[in-house]
């Protein structure tokens, strides 16, 4: 007992040490915890001065200089500031006004103790800035460091708790436009240059500062007393005259909804943004300078309803953040999810009351759940809220399961305390944080305040652990009639967790649908409510669409699903058939897909069509023999075709001819898709624009279709530069000749050539499109090698999109033996990153059990 006690002392002891924000860090690369907790004890009041010299040709330095203001606490450790790049950018440094020697170890500027003091410091540090953030382009350039690349930019103290405020100039080009975190002091001219002051910012962590500048056209506007401002490169006339009023409009109604949500007025100086060309993330939500990718806000008249609808979202969730990860940041990245899901979750509830005629709940479970169930049917998921011990760790936490399964699991938590509830307890946590950082046990610890449910165990289960629930149901029948209906839970890993959560089940008869509410909070629960009820046609678990699982579906559904009158049990029901034929139960590939082809007429809800043909494409690509793609899809031609004359509205039959282009084989259809594209003459009904034009051609190229230079002619029908670079740089990829496109994946292995990492991931999506698979997969291994390297080059999306556009359409055994004997050959190859590889290879694995499973039959 003794010796035991003793252990239990020393443990404690150790836990002490290692949590200690006292006394000397290890020097490591990155940012560990352990001295993220010391500064954070150390260190506050921190301001940062900022000036850059960028001058008009790429590749030259960008000189800059740095002056860290801070106050600090008695402690005889050394200071670390953040700098990961070369010590010989790093030119001079002064300590509270004396010139010290520069002392640079693990990408971390050394301060020494002695030349620091209790309370107010000032570092000043003259230096060439760090270019690998900077995105630069000919004629413009962007910051983008989320969420550890401020220190690649500058010197500083790269954490989310470690807010602070900025105030920058910039040196640019006479020419040049530039925008801010804060408002505009004044500017200069001089010797053909131009320098912008702008003013102190607010109190923001450093992954939030942000600049543009560049050649950029400048538009502003006022709207309910709020001067808004929008840096654009677009100069598609169309696009900018039906865009501009939707983009301008939906920020100030997201901003009216979001006061008046969170009774809170918008809390920073200012609010503009910038649209980037081939920005990496849809939006990113740097306070007074959101920027945005130019193709989501500027939309044509072929525009679909869909579109439009993710615009409107993208805008609402941009602004949501202003309140959730900028106004109360997460203090560790640990809980990045938190501003995520927040985001997403309020840009829901804002769509649904600005857009007209918007679906709410359709457009939440296509928009969230299919993407959700593909990280968590894996076998690579990762829960929600995970472990992080460095932060140059964190960009391979984002993914689908913080953006598509946390909305779920809050669409659940507010069904679970209510929705006034939730609300007042959101209120109550961002007044209380204002300006400053949580986590989410703070968040749970106020909302449990509000309910007598156990939210702890609910937590750990929903948050802090992976997977999903399958749930099935048993229907006994008697004299035509119900007598009992059953729901049991259990984990798909075969674990005995359980998912509390509330579901519906409807009875669907020839006449009628009967839904009844079921809370599932034990492992089998029945449902009297359904007892005595005449015997239904069939039965659709989880008809509301609000249930997460693998829902077990009902035989007699399959040639219903035309029966089924409300648009969301149809999605719901085209989600579960799609689950369950990936899991091998009770769906085959085949099955589902000539059950589907009719619905292409009968389906009369935009999202639902998109839903039925992104399955459908899936389907043919990947679960279908090859040798039976060219019959199949002679028949998917041309029932397609018939649908896109059948069908009245013009979004549908748009997302039909974006569907006939993707599977189509035959000659007589590329001749037919060549032609329109050759005359610009669209089908009857149907807009086709520019950008439409250009994926035609790429979908003919990647046929090698006959037609000398196709691809060269359609960069020169481009009017836009941005978007004629992009396609030159595809068109290797592209190419028939395959040394070519074998020249074009060797050029990726140098950094320079992923620069514009949207283009690559489109790119590459061609050269491993199934047409090109056999040639392709020779590809494989060098671009799995390459994967530790891209996540270290790359943007905190880049790594997944590298690898859906690699593996995404493989059905091979081949293909599965060079996932597999990688991964074996790397025993201790790095966590996070074989999740994301299993979760991109998982339709591959599963294509291949499908198609043994086939040929068994």
């Amino acid at each position: 007992m003794k010796y035991s006690l003793l252990l239990l002392f020393f443990g404690w002891v150790l836990a002490a040490c290692r949590q200690s924000p006292v006394g000397s860090v290890l020097v490591e690369d990155g940012v560990s915890e352990a001295l993220a907790q010391q500064r954070a004890a150390q260190l506050s009041d921190i301001s940062y001065k900022l000036h850059f010299e960028i001058p008009a040709q790429k590749d030259s330095n960008i000189a800059a200089q740095a002056v860290v203001r801070f106050s600090r606490v008695a402690s005889k450790a050394d200071l670390q500031l953040d700098f990961r790049e070369n010590a010989e950018r790093l030119k001079k440094l002064r300590v509270n006004e004396k010139e010290v020697p520069i002392r640079f170890e693990k990408e971390h500027l050394l301060i020494s103790a002695n030349d620091l003091k209790t309370g107010v410091n000032a570092i000043e540090v003259d230096f060439l800035a760090g270019n690998s953030s900077l995105n630069r382009s000919e004629d413009f350039l962007y910051t983008l460091l989320v969420p550890d690349r401020a220190r690649t930019v500058f010197p500083c103290f790269d954490q989310p708790d470690l807010k602070a405020r900025f105030e920058l100039s910039l040196t640019v080009p006479a020419h040049w436009n530039a925008m801010g975190n804060a408002p505009l002091r004044d500017s200069t001219r001089s010797d053909g240059q131009k320098t912008y002051n702008f003013r102190l910012s607010d109190l923001i962590p450093t992954y939030l500062f942000s600049f543009v500048a560049g050649e950029f056209f400048s538009w502003t506007r006022q709207i309910n007393g709020r001067e808004m401002t929008l840096l654009h490169r677009e100069t598609d006339t169309t696009k900018l005259s039906l865009s501009l009023d939707p983009i301008f409009n939906t920020h100030a109604e997201a901003l009216a909804f979001l006061e008046d949500y969170t009774q809170i007025k918008y809390p920073f100086q200012k609010f503009d943004f910038a649209a980037i060309p081939d920005f990496q993330y849809g939006g990113m939500e740097h306070v007074g300078a959101i920027q945005y990718k130019s193709a989501s806000l500027f939309l044509d008249k072929g525009a679909t309803k869909d579109q439009k609808l993710s615009r409107a979202k993208l805008l609402a969730h941009e602004t949501a953040h202003m309140w959730f990860g900028d106004l109360v940041t997460m203090r560790w990245f640990n809980d990045v999810w938190m501003k995520e899901v927040f985001a997403n979750f309020m840009a829901d509830k804002i769509t649904e009351t600005t857009e007209a005629n918007s679906n709410y709940e359709l457009e939440f479970l296509v928009s969230h759940v299919p993407a959700a169930y593909e990280v968590d049917r894996t076998e690579g998921p990762n829960p929600i809220r995970q472990s992080l011990e460095n932060l140059n760790q964190a960009g391979s936490m984002y993914g689908p399961i913080i953006y598509h399964k946390a909305p779920i699991m809050m669409r659940q938590l507010e069904r679970l305390i209510g929705k006034d509830n939730l609300r007042d307890g959101l209120r109550e946590y961002l007044k209380k944080y204002a300006f400053g950082n949580a986590t989410w046990p703070d968040l749970i610890a106020i909302l449990d305040a509000r309910t007598p449910l156990d939210l702890a165990a609910w937590n750990h289960v929903w948050v802090n652990e992976t997977g999903r629930p399958m749930i099935d149901f048993s229907l006994k029948k008697e004299n035509g009639k119900i007598a009992e209906l059953k729901l049991t839970q259990q984990a798909e890993d075969g674990s005995t967790r359980l998912w509390p959560q509330s579901v519906e089940v409807a009875l669907v008869y020839p006449d009628r649908v009967e839904e009844i509410a079921v809370g599932m909070n034990a492992v089998s629960v029945a449902v009297p409510e359904a007892a005595g009820k005449p015997a239904p046609t069939f039965v659709l678990v989880n008809s509301s669409g609000q249930g997460y699982g693998l829902f077990s579906v009902d035989p007699a559904m399959l040639p219903n699903l035309a029966t089924l009158p409300n648009a969301l049990m149809r999605a719901s029901a085209y989600i579960s058939l799609y689950e369950n034929m990936l899991s091998q139960k009770m769906v085959k590939p085949e099955d589902l897909l000539t059950n589907y082809i009719p619905l292409l007429i009968a389906e009369k809800e935009e999202l639902n069509i998109r839903l039925l043909t992104g399955q459908l494409s899936s389907i043919f690509w990947q679960f279908i023999p090859s040798g039976q793609r060219p019959a199949l899809a002679t028949k998917l031609e041309v029932e397609t075709r018939k649908a896109m004359q059948v069908q009245e509205n013009p979004n549908i039959k748009k997302l039909l001819f974006k569907f006939y282009q993707s599977v189509t084989l035959s000659k007589v259809t590329q001749d037919e898709l060549y032609t329109i594209w050759k005359t610009q003459k669209a089908p009857n009904g149907i807009t086709l624009t520019e950008d439409d034009y250009t994926a035609l051609a790429l979908a003919l190229a990647v046929r090698d279709y006959p037609e000398k230079a196709l691809l060269e002619q359609q960069v020169e029908r481009i009017k836009n530069p941005d978007r004629q670079k992009r396609l030159r740089f595809m068109i290797p990829a592209l190419a028939s000749d395959g040394e070519v496109r074998d020249a074009f994946f060797a050029s990726l292995a140098d950094d320079k050539n992923r620069e514009r990492e949207a283009w690559v991931s489109a790119a590459l999506g061609y050269l491993h499109h199934p047409l090109r698979a056999e040639r392709s997969v020779k590809y494989l291994p060098k671009s799995l090698e390459l994967l530790e390297e891209i996540q270290k080059t790359g943007d905190i999306f880049f790594p997944q999109a590298w690898l859906n556009s690699t593996l995404g359409s493989y059905q091979t055994t081949e293909a599965v033996q060079v996932v597999r004997t990688f991964l074996a050959e790397r025993s201790a190859y790095n966590p996070r990153l074989k999740g994301k590889l299993l979760q991109s290879a998982d339709g591959l694995f599963r294509a291949e059990l499908i198609l043994k499973a086939s040929k068994a039959d």
